[in-house]
């Protein structure tokens, strides 16, 4: 019996070490949420008028500039994000408007849920 001692408190400390750092590590994947626009890493702030002088939306420019191979960023205040999930189907149909974003912040990265 005396033998078995060590190894159930040896289990014990190692359950207790894993908790702890479980515990600290979640908070890190944790969702946060955002309030901004969804633009393109092109434009950013800016959009510009359309082709030939035509005006455009800055939903329709931000379509057209990932069309063309730009990405989808969210503007929050003075920060500017990444999205990581750039097929989110959220994202297009909320181009150039003022949104709240749910997610996971990775960097200046957001993972979109």
């Amino acid at each position: 019996m005396i033998g078995r001692r060590p190894l159930v408190f040896g289990l014990s400390s190692l359950v207790g070490l894993w908790s702890l750092v479980l515990g600290l590590w979640s908070p890190v994947f944790a969702d946060e949420t955002w309030t901004g626009v969804i633009s393109d890493s092109m434009c950013v702030r800016k959009h510009e008028s359309g082709a030939e002088g035509q005006e455009t939306t800055d939903a329709d420019c931000t379509r057209d500039c990932v069309r063309g191979g730009s990405k989808y960023v969210l503007i929050a205040g003075e920060h500017v994000y990444a999205i990581a999930n750039q097929d989110h189907p959220a994202l297009a149909a909320h181009a150039g408007a003022s949104v709240r974003v749910r997610g996971t912040l990775q960097g200046d990265s957001i993972t979109v849920s």
